[in-house]
C-alpha cells in the first residue's frame, strides 16, 4: 500500500497537479487552445520524439516483440469495442464513441509525460512510448475517422494528414540519425532537450485546458462501457499478449502502463469536427481522464511488482 501510495504522490499526482492548472487558468484566462495545440504539435512533441529515438539504446530484437505485440494488442482493441457496440445495440454515432473511445487512447498529452516520469532513468521504456504514439496517431487519422463515417475525408485526404504529421518526420529522422549513429552538435542538442524538456508541462497543461470546456450533462450508458474497456479490458489483454510473448523487463512494464491510458483527447476534436455526437464523446474523455489517476496507478504499481 505505501508503494502505491508512493506512485500516486511521485507520477500520478504532479500530472493532476498540471492539468488542474490548466483546467483553472482556461477558465480565468480563456486561451486560444487551437494556437498551443498547434505549438505541441509543430514543436515541442516532434522534439520530444525526435531526441527520444535519437538516444534511444534499441535491442532490435525486442523491437521486434513489440511490433509483433501491437500486431495482437491493437486489433484485439478493435474487435473488443465492435462487438460490444453490436450486443449493445447502439446507435451509429454511440457505437462510432464507444469504437474510438475503448481503441484510442491519449499515448501523447497523457501518456509520454508518465513515461518520462516513470522511465526517467531508462530511455528504452519512454521510447517505446513514443512507437505507441506513431501508431495510435496513425489509428486516429484512419480508423477512427472512419468510424466517424465523415464524408468530407477520403482515403486520400486521410494520407495526406498522416504525411503532414510532424512526428511522423521526426520518427523517421530519429531513426535515421540512431542508425547512422550522427552525433548531433550541441548548438543543435541543447534547443532539442530544451523543447522536449517543456513538452510534459505544456502538453498535461493543454489536457487540463481542454477539459475544463467539457461539461457534465446527463450521464450516458456507453461511457460506462467506454470506461470499462479502455481502463480494464485494455490491461488485461496487454498482459495476456505481453505473457503470450514472453515479454519481460522495461518493455513490458512500458507496455502494460500504455495499455492503461485514458481516452484520446483527439477521439473528441475529431467528433467536434465533423459533428458525430460531440457531447458524448467529450464526456468519455473527461470521465476515462478522472477515473485513469486511480486505475493507472494500479496498473504502474502491477508492472513494477510482475516485471
Amino acid at each position: 500500500m505505501n508503494f502505491i501510495s508512493f506512485i500516486f504522490l511521485d507520477v500520478v499526482l504532479p500530472i493532476l497537479i498540471l492539468m488542474a492548472v490548466g483546467m483553472l487558468l482556461q477558465r480565468k484566462i480563456n486561451f486560444d487552445l487551437n494556437t498551443i495545440t498547434k505549438l505541441i504539435t509543430y514543436c515541442f512533441m516532434p522534439a520530444a520524439v525526435f531526441l527520444n529515438i535519437y538516444q534511444a539504446e534499441f535491442d532490435y530484437q525486442l523491437l521486434s516483440q513489440l511490433f509483433l505485440y501491437l500486431i495482437f494488442f491493437i486489433p484485439s482493441l478493435i474487435l473488443l469495442s465492435n462487438c460490444l457496440s453490436r450486443v449493445l445495440k447502439l446507435k451509429q454515432t454511440e457505437k462510432a464513441a464507444l469504437k474510438n473511445s475503448i481503441s484510442l487512447m491519449n499515448a501523447g498529452n497523457y501518456g509520454l509525460p508518465i513515461s518520462q516520469l516513470i522511465f526517467s532513468t531508462n530511455p528504452l521504456g519512454v521510447s517505446i512510448q513514443i512507437i505507441i504514439i506513431i501508431t495510435q496517431n496513425i489509428l486516429t487519422y484512419s480508423y477512427g475517422l472512419y468510424n466517424l463515417m465523415s464524408a468530407s475525408k477520403t482515403i486520400g485526404d486521410i494520407l495526406k494528414s498522416l504525411i503532414r504529421l510532424p512526428i511522423i518526420h521526426a520518427l523517421l529522422l530519429g531513426i535515421i540519425f540512431q542508425v547512422l549513429n550522427v552525433k548531433l552538435p550541441n548548438f543543435a542538442l541543447v534547443p532539442l532537450e530544451q523543447l522536449a524538456s517543456a513538452f510534459m508541462a505544456l502538453a498535461l497543461f493543454l489536457l487540463g485546458a481542454q477539459l475544463a470546456d467539457i461539461r457534465f450533462n446527463t450521464f450516458h450508458s456507453v461511457i460506462v462501457w467506454s470506461l470499462l474497456g479502455r481502463l480494464v479490458a485494455g490491461p488485461m489483454l496487454a498482459l495476456l499478449f505481453i505473457y503470450m510473448l514472453g515479454i519481460n523487463g522495461v518493455m513490458a512494464q512500458s507496455l502494460l502502463v500504455a495499455s492503461s491510458l485514458p481516452t484520446s483527447r483527439n477521439t473528441a476534436t475529431i467528433a467536434l469536427e465533423h459533428r458525430v455526437a460531440p457531447e458524448l464523446h467529450a464526456q468519455v474523455v473527461l470521465y476515462s481522464t478522472l477515473l485513469s489517476s486511480i486505475t493507472v496507478t494500479v496498473v504502474i504499481y502491477l508492472s513494477m511488482i510482475l516485471f
